[in-house]
């Protein structure tokens, strides 16, 4: 992957706004309704390159398909694999959510909470039809053919998101559920990679499964669960080079008290041992804002590469650049101006139709975000570096 060699570079986590259009043929999709191929692959295309277009305008380098076709970045594979049945089961809701019941109601019934089915695996876990990842590449890479970004991502869900989040009613234990959805994510890790795509593997089991999947655990329990997974996601990328993976690691991608957030200082050492190169991490949440003081003490692997959030994903505040340029040279100062890129904390489409930032501000957002890495850019080479 390119690396802030002359600029920080910019990217973003994935998820951005869906049109409405896009949302309704999802849902559909997902309802198993009859769709038309011809018209939601046109829809596609047209939803793909016009968040290319925003992208670019915006100033990010790093750019991807917005994940438009698909529904959640976690549920979709129920598409593309077998042994999972949409159902009826209990949403688990963050701990933290619980602990102000009040609050958790009153998100819940003004409608601020996804709206889809889960997936339960209820079957052994196989390849099935990959053919909704071919459509996507191919409709990312003939935007890209069009337009001046400098690399291009595409996401995918690691197997430890897909087993803290997806119930289990198949497998004897959990570790059994990871390896399975390993050897089953494998071809689309490789897949991605084969297209001359950048992959990033999103991992919010990594932080976020603390306070959802083992919420009555202790630290100690989740990390060691946290270490399967991690060997999970290694082993499903053996045949892939580091240096064309990053991977996300969040806390969950609502506007809440976090309070029951894991600090990073508890899992840093677990996520150090993921094979991508590049660690996509929050920083801009004002409840591990803090925490890249992390990096004074912790020795970043010399093949490793932050990519800090330095603008929030959960408000409509419109960051400063000189904010976000302040936050990545808090990065730069420790761990060097070429191990460094611009980031979001999270999407800005985390579900489809759900999402808590406007999409025209999700666009000014971006925009500051560029504008931030520019100001960084100048200090640290002394001149704002080339920007698409």
């Amino acid at each position: 992957m390119k690396l802030s060699t002359d600029h920080i570079l910019t990217t973003h986590v994935g998820s951005l706004p869906r049109p409405q259009d896009v949302v309704d043929l999802l849902f559909a999709q997902d309802r198993n309704e009859a769709v038309d191929p011809a018209k939601f692959d046109e829809t596609m295309r047209r939803s793909v390159a016009d968040a290319l277009n925003n992208q670019i305008q915006a100033g990010i380098d790093i750019v991807n398909d917005g994940e438009m076709a698909k529904i959640g970045y976690a549920t979709y594979m129920r598409h593309r694999l077998s042994g999972f049945e949409l159902g009826e089961v209990p949403r688990a809701t963050p701990q933290d959510l619980d602990d102000y019941p009040e609050y958790r109601d009153k998100i819940a019934a003004a409608g601020d909470t996804p709206k889809y089915k889960r997936p339960i695996c209820r079957g052994p876990i196989k390849v099935q039809n990959l053919e909704p990842l071919h459509q996507d590449i191919a409709r990312l890479k003939d935007a890209l053919a069009r337009s001046k970004a400098t690399e291009a991502f595409m996401t995918a869900a690691s197997p430890g998101t897909i087993a803290v989040f997806q119930p289990n009613e198949y497998y004897p234990s959990h570790q059994a559920y990871l390896e399975a959805l390993g050897e089953a994510m494998r071809e689309e890790y490789e897949t991605i990679v084969k297209s001359g795509l950048i992959l990033q593997i999103d991992c919010p089991d990594l932080a976020m499964g603390r306070h959802i999947r083992f919420r009555n655990a202790d630290d100690d329990e989740f990390v060691r669960n946290a270490e399967l997974q991690i060997e999970a996601m290694n082993h499903a990328l053996a045949n892939v080079p580091a240096d064309r993976v990053r991977f996300h690691v969040c806390w969950g991608n609502y506007e809440g008290p976090h309070n029951r957030d894991i600090p990073f200082t508890k899992i840093v050492a677990t996520v150090l041992k993921g094979k991508p190169q590049a660690i996509l991490i929050e920083a801009a949440n004002p409840r591990h804002e803090h925490e890249w003081e992390i990096w004074k003490t912790q020795k970043l692997p010399d093949d490793k590469v932050l990519v800090p959030g330095v603008i929030s994903s959960t408000n409509n505040y419109i960051e400063h650049p000189e904010v976000v340029a302040q936050r990545i040279l808090r990065f730069t100062g420790l761990v060097g101006r070429e191990r460094v890129m611009a980031g979001s904390d999270c999407g800005y489409g985390t579900f489809a139709g759900f999402g808590k930032v406007h999409p025209k501000i999700c666009w000014a957002k971006m925009k500051t975000l560029s504008e931030g890495a520019a100001l960084a850019s100048q200090r640290l080479w002394g001149r704002a570096g080339s920007a698409n």
